[in-house]
């Protein structure tokens, strides 16, 4: 990195009062006994040193000091939805819901500043007040705000973005005790590398985002021919403002939504709660885990059971504001691998992936989904230097995914996909090293702010090296 400066140059960059050697270890660490932690998948588990839930951005100072006085490393856990080991946390399990709600808003500029262990689901209320609005979600909301930006948590949509490129500045907390502020303006050097920062760089306390008027979303959802799909798919992400689609593995049907975005003041129009209580959880909940979970008894059910769920898909028009529209509920376990690749190639991949899973007759309950974003300049965000697709295949949670995914990811690596960083894939660090052109700068910022490895754990130590 060239015309840089150091953060210690900084004047408003908070630091540690500093002796003249390390501060003296705490008499009792600023943690508890930790019991065993488990991420929704249910394929991630540990049993960490202890957990710190740290009320202040020093108490997290404090935190930090005493698992380096301890030979621990420390790592932050949202809602343990990603399927990786990205959260995993061997030393000090770090519980951020201290450090959560909303700290400010600018009204002339619509940003609006989070504590970072806010969960997303509860900020669409925090902003209600000021008639705002995140630009975009995704279509699970149960993540911590810091969570998601760190690991590429993203939603659909060919002009829009995933929820990292929304942020305009963080709160850094190093592992020296620095307490950064980071954004284009302060302390460059690092921007481009925290928003996207796989929780390797140090501790996120606050952020804030870019934020747009209330707004109100159109949504149609209805079924239409797979092969139709895929010959418009450039069109319909082109024509929508967010398109996606569903499809099940071994049929002809694919589910579309189509969502258009509408002013904040337009009448809205919501599902009805009957209706909406029996396509969402009844179906699509309910009766789907009864499916999957018959599934793994009798395979020859599968294909019978894809079919029927193909045509209870949701056919509905409705109108409502933008996260009840973006959001979905899940309660049916699963594990995802989910690539980007680029916009174009999309239906290219679906059908290699239908041609795959049909020559290796492989019964696949979970439908594969597609998505859209734009592209971005984020260091190591999944949609760097492309406009992207997203293509998601899931496992239920009790069948083993190991051969329908290894299969898949050579479909996806031959185009040049590029995996999500909290979900599940084989590729190490000399393959991310090819995927993105900033992956050596980015290592380079982690050397420089956390050279002891004070945030590393095993997933990072594959997937950015040693």
């Amino acid at each position: 990195m060239t015309n840089e400066t150091t953060a210690g140059e900084h004047a408003s960059d908070a630091a540690a009062p500093r002796g003249t050697g390390p501060a003296p270890a705490p008499s009792t660490p600023p943690w508890r006994p930790a019991p065993a932690w488990q991420n929704w998948g249910h394929n991630q588990s540990v049993v960490p040193r202890g957990v710190a839930r740290p009320g202040s951005e020093d108490d997290l100072r404090s935190v930090l000091e005493a698992a380096q006085h301890a030979g621990l490393t420390v790592k932050p856990v949202g809602s343990g939805h990603s399927f990786t080991g990205i959260a995993v946390a061997p030393g000090v399990q770090l519980d951020l819901t201290g450090l959560a709600g909303l700290r400010a808003v600018d009204t002339a500029t619509a940003q609006v500043t989070l504590g970072a262990g806010t969960r997303l689901y509860e900020i669409p209320g925090l902003l209600a007040p000021y008639g705002l609005a995140m630009p975009n979600l995704g279509d699970i909301d149960r993540q911590t705000i810091s969570g998601a930006v760190s690991t590429g948590t993203h939603g659909t949509g060919a002009g829009f973005g995933g929820l990292a490129t929304q942020i305009v500045r963080v709160r850094l907390l190093t592992a020296d005790g620095r307490l950064l502020t980071v954004s284009a303006d302060e302390n460059p050097q690092y921007w481009g590398a925290v928003q996207v920062g796989l929780g390797a760089l140090g501790i996120l306390t606050e952020i804030t985002l870019q934020c747009v008027p209330q707004f109100a979303l159109h949504a149609v959802e209805a079924p239409a021919p797979f092969t139709q799909v895929l010959e418009e798919w450039d069109a319909r992400c082109a024509s929508a403002d967010h398109f996606e689609f569903y499809w099940f593995p071994g049929t002809d049907v694919a589910s579309t939504k189509t969502n258009t975005r509408l002013p904040g003041d337009a009448p809205l129009s919501p599902v009805p709660r009957l209706s909406g209580w029996v396509d969402d959880e009844l179906l699509a909940n309910g009766l789907y885990r009864a499916i999957c979970a018959l599934g793994t008894r009798a395979r020859s059910v599968v294909p019978v059971a894809n079919k029927v769920a193909s045509r209870l898909m949701a056919r509905r028009e409705y109108t409502d504001l933008s996260y009840r529209v973006f959001a979905t509920s899940r309660t049916v376990r699963f594990r995802e691998m989910e690539f980007a690749v680029p916009c174009e190639a999309v239906p290219t991949v679906v059908r290699e992936l239908d041609a795959m899973i049909r020559a290796k007759d492989l019964r696949v309950s979970f439908p594969v989904e597609v998505r859209a974003a734009a592209a971005d300049d984020l260091w190591l965000s999944t949609a760097h230097g492309r406009d992207t697709g997203y293509v998601a295949i899931h496992r239920y949670f009790r069948e083993d995914f190991h051969r329908y995914f290894t299969a898949a990811q050579d479909i996806f690596r031959a185009h040049g996909g590029r995996p999500h960083w909290g979900k599940l894939h084989f590729l190490g660090a000399d393959a991310f090293a090819e995927l993105y052109p900033r992956f050596d700068d980015f290592v380079r910022v982690r050397d420089e702010l956390d050279p002891d490895r004070l945030f590393a754990n095993p997933y990072l130590t594959h997937v950015l090296g040693s």
